[in-house]
Parts: C-alpha cells; structure tokens; sequence
C-alpha cells in the first residue's frame, strides 16, 4: 500500500494528554510514525512536538488537516504539518564574500542538503558565474539608501514568484527595513561571527586577531528587526592560538560560518525548529 510522509510540528500551553490524544487520532487515520521528538519548557509552560509519520493513500491530506483542526483548538495549538517528501524551496542572498554560497549550492548539489536553489540575490555582480554553473537564475539587485525600498520590494516580489520557502542571508551585507523583516518573520536566516557585541564593523578577524582571541565562533538566527539579535537556532565554535595570523582567522572563521549556517538550513528545512518565544526549539 503507497503511504506519504508527513511532519507534523506544534507548540501549545503544557497539560497532560497532549501526546496521548495526538498520536491516537494519528492511529485512527492509519498512520504509522516513523519518529517523534517532545520537549516541555517549564520556563515558558508550552509544550512543543515533533511527529514524522505516513499517511495512507486512502486517506487526503484534506482529511488530515481537518481533523488536526479540530483537536488543535481543543488544546490552543500552533501547528503545522508538512509534506515531507516536497523540496525546500530557497533564495539565496550574497554581497561579496562567497564561501556560505558556494558551501550551501554544494550541499544541495551532492544532495547533502534536501532543498532547491530557486534564486541568488546580489547587490553585486561578483557570483554571477558561480550561479550561472549552476544552472541558478541570479538576480542583481544594486541597493543604496536612496533606492534600499524598491530593492527590497523587487526581492519580497521574486519571493512570491517562485514561491520561497526560505530566504538565506549568506554574508548578505546589508540591513533589512523593519518591514522587511516583518514580510519574512521565520522565514528568514542569517549567520555572522559570533564576536558580537565586540568587533563590529569591518574586518572583524583583523580586530581580533589584535586582541589575541582565543575562539572564534559563528551564529545562525532568524532575522528580525533586532539586528543581529533574533532567535538563534545553530552556533559553533574554533579555537585559534596565537601562531595564526589574521588570514588564518578570516579562513577558520569561513568555514565555521558556512558549517553552522549549513546546519541552521538544515534544520528549517526538515522542520525541526520551533520558535519558543525568542528563542527556538530544535528538535534533533
């Protein structure tokens, strides 16, 4: 018999019986899951769940969510539930320093990351050939203060176009609008060295290179309007000594950004993460 995979995630206020009652309507439908995965945060008293399981074929998907519905508003759920067999769709933005780019289009590539590169964004012309070997439509959208809001209306407008799922802030090096950020709530991933709130600006692996760092760091978050402060879902760190010189930090610090921004990606896309206020769950 064909079954569909399906994931289900949701959070709502912690009581007894969620579990029980979730999985038995599961069972009623003909469902086997494959994985589940709870967590209860006593902080917050919301209680969050992640169920992989198929459907059969008999059964539509229609059916599913009706009934999901239902039992949702008896407990005040949030809930989503995905087709885990469809492909994550992603645009990709870059400024001019490549290594998060090349990184992500190489996973999706040899099929270490399940998703598609719909698009590449650029305010510059520098990875127009990387995207063109790639077969990826690669969009050059120059932005200045003075033209920073069509910019990102043209972004928000290929967004829906090719109906993105994701949008990845790859070394993406300008700060988007409120309103930007309100467009792409939780759909919107951006990584930077963990070295924040100490130096900021340019060349940060210069600066600290002069300070003798001893670990450098990367962190993966949603994007909000909070600059560089939204809900962190991935993190990682290097340790470096005093023998390397500013290019060996600049280089370590390239390749621990594109790993921890790889597995952020990851984890949205097979959607292992749910927002717990500000910060997330992520189910492993």
């Amino acid at each position: 018999m064909q079954h569909n995979d399906y994931i289900l995630t949701l959070s709502c206020p912690d009581r007894t019986g969620i579990v029980y009652r979730v999985s038995g309507l599961l069972f009623e439908l003909g469902c086997n899951i494959l994985d589940s995965q709870q967590f209860g945060d006593e902080e917050t008293g919301r209680f969050f769940l992640r169920v992989h399981f198929d459907l059969p074929a008999a059964v539509p998907e229609g059916s599913l969510r009706e009934q999901f519905a239902a039992l949702a508003g008896d407990y005040a759920m949030e809930w989503q539930i995905h087709d885990a067999r469809r492909k994550a769709r992603l645009l990709i933005m870059v400024s001019k320093q490549g290594h998060c780019l090349n990184d992500l289009l190489f996973r999706v590539r040899s099929g270490q990351l399940r998703a598609e590169v719909a698009a590449i964004v650029s305010n510059h012309n520098d990875y127009a050939g990387l995207a063109g070997s790639y077969g990826i439509p690669f969009h050059h959208l120059p932005v200045s203060p003075e033209t920073k809001s069509e910019q990102e209306q043209q972004v928000l407008a290929l967004v829906e176009r090719e109906s993105i799922d994701l949008v990845v802030l790859a070394r993406y090096m300008q700060i988007l609008s409120p309103d930007m950020c309100r467009a792409l709530a939780g759909r919107a991933i951006n990584i930077h060295h963990s070295f924040l709130p100490s130096f900021k600006g340019a060349r940060p692996y210069h600066q600290a290179h002069a300070r003798g760092v001893k670990i450098i760091g990367a962190t993966a978050h949603y994007v909000t309007s909070d600059l560089d402060e939204g809900p962190i879902i991935e993190q990682d760190i290097e340790r470096v000594d005093h023998t390397m010189t500013a290019q060996d930090l600049t280089q370590v610090g390239s390749d621990v950004e594109s790993l921890v921004l790889a597995r952020a990606v990851r984890s949205h896309v097979e959607h292992r993460v749910v927002l717990n206020r500000g910060k997330t769950v992520v189910f492993r």
